[in-house]
């Protein structure tokens, strides 16, 4: 019992550590942009690079459940060992575009070990108040996304490479303390065979490809507000003539780091008020966000501004947990760590889709209302939450 009381500080602490690699690249691009000489649209393919790492990654993991025939603490510690190894190779001097975003798809790779993985070890120890779990999860990966930003102003006065040195090395710590304190938990089921038919099959259950196509919509907002959240800032300043914003990095870090807060939140609200009905209301809210965006990108009010960022960094990813344990919940035992796998995979293909799209809309237009048109994922996963909740009573933790 004492030992099921450490395991969730630690997979939380290393779901951090190793979710740093993720936008590593991100946190020193102006850096990456002037050693290597870069087009500013390199922020863009950069960041798909490690979606579409990440994808590929989960693919294999799912294709192969990896996940349910391995050990998720040794596959954990396997892949924090590598990613840390690509992420490293970005300090080398004789990287060009196309050897950084190779590095950066390995290192996206990697992390399809670490991220459902993680969630995967904590569903196998916690079936009750798993939405609360997964929220603390969910939000180290926030947090250790955001981390790069206010790494890169930390060690401002050293290379840009301490950055990509300390990513890597948070890595490797992530890794070890994994596999040396987290044994296999009491409720893994795990699988011998390679099934190939599962990638499709689970996608039977109506419970589950519901809550599956919810969490479908909420991708294609979310990792693009996170690559984009220095553009708005940059773009802000540029469009009022002055610096209003002496510090990027640190407005970056916080704007996303503060939904590692709003995570653990939705956790204690889903028991009180359920998953689906918790996750309904933040993925409303931040559909919001994307249709009045272009009010506040005109205000002259720059304390409204990042306000607003503020706010909509928190409901941007406050569904996040809530939606992974209702796929969770909603899959065979036996395949647990695969289904999650298979939605992370999915749902990040789309992330490619929307950081694209939006890369190519800034290049064509200086308007603010781009990113109203991450609207569209949001709508159709309140779509697709609202027909669930039509033919199934609601779910409480």
């Amino acid at each position: 019992m004492k030992q099921s009381k450490v395991i969730l500080p630690v997979i939380v602490i290393s779901q951090f550590c190793c979710t740093s690699l993720w936008f590593a690249g991100n946190g020193v691009i102006n850096d990456l942009v002037l050693d290597f000489n870069l087009n500013i649209s390199a922020l863009g393919h950069l960041t798909s690079a490690v979606q579409f790492g990440f994808i590929i990654g989960t693919l294999v993991f799912a294709i192969l459940t990896i996940a349910d025939r391995f050990s998720p603490s040794k596959v954990f510690l396997f892949s924090a060992l590598l990613g840390s190894l690509f992420n490293l190779g970005i300090i080398w001097e004789g990287n060009n575009l196309m050897s950084l975003l190779l590095l950066r798809f390995f290192t996206g790779f990697f992390l399809a070990g670490i991220y459902p993985v993680g969630m995967k070890i904590a569903a196998d120890y916690y079936k009750k108040g798993l939405g609360k779990s997964l929220g603390f999860l969910v939000g180290a990966l926030v947090v250790g996304t955001a981390f790069p930003h206010l790494l890169k102003e930390i060690t401002d006065l050293y290379s840009w490479k301490s950055v990509v040195i300390t990513t890597s090395s948070l890595a490797i710590l992530g890794g070890s303390i994994m596999i040396l304190m987290v044994p296999d938990g009491p409720y893994r089921m795990p699988k011998k065979q390679i099934d190939l038919s599962i990638f499709f099959s689970v996608f039977n259950n109506r419970k589950f490809r519901s809550v599956a196509f919810g969490y479908f919509g909420h991708m294609w907002e979310l990792y693009a507000f996170w690559a984009f959240v220095p553009i708005m800032l940059k773009k802000y300043n540029l469009e009022h003539s002055q610096t209003v914003f002496n510090n990027v990095p640190v407005l970056s870090f916080l704007i996303i780091g503060i939904g590692g807060l709003s995570c653990v939140l939705s956790g204690y609200l889903a028991q009180k008020a359920g998953s689906k009905r918790t996750a309904f209301i933040a993925l409303l809210l931040s559909c919001g966000c994307c249709l009045i965006s272009p009010l506040l990108f005109n205000s002259e009010y720059e304390s409204l501004f990042i306000a607003f960022l503020i706010f909509w960094g928190m409901v941007v990813i406050a569904d996040s947990p809530l939606l992974s344990t209702l796929v969770a919940q909603n899959a065979p035992g036996e395949i647990k760590g695969t289904a999650l796998t298979i939605v992370n995979c999915i749902g990040y293909s789309i992330t490619i889709i929307s950081i694209q799209f939006i890369t190519e809309m800034i290049e064509l237009t200086n308007s603010n209302t781009i990113y109203t048109i991450l609207a569209i994922g949001p709508i159709l996963g309140l779509i697709a939450l609202k027909r669930k909740n039509k033919i199934n009573i609601p779910n409480t933790e």
